[in-house]
């Protein structure tokens, strides 16, 4: 079994969906292969994981598909 690093809580294999920031661009992923703490819910990925990420990201590979992001400013 594996422990969270921060809480130490039990930590489970998941697929999740995963918003990836990127300069001025938003990203979401889905079906990603994660680790998640059934505590906290702190998020790990392998290397791989963030490997195809970041090439998907960075090669402008043509996503699934698009979905509209409603963006609000507070006062």
């Amino acid at each position: 079994m594996k422990t969270c690093y921060f809480c130490q809580g039990e930590v489970m294999e998941k697929r999740i969906r995963h918003v990836h920031h990127w300069d001025d661009e938003l990203v979401i992923f889905e079906n990603v292969p994660a680790e998640v703490c059934t505590q906290c819910g702190e998020v790990y990925f392998s290397p791989e994981v963030l490997k195809m990420m970041d090439k998907a990201t960075l090669e402008r590979t043509p996503p699934d598909r698009s979905v509209a992001v409603p963006v609000f400013s507070l006062p």
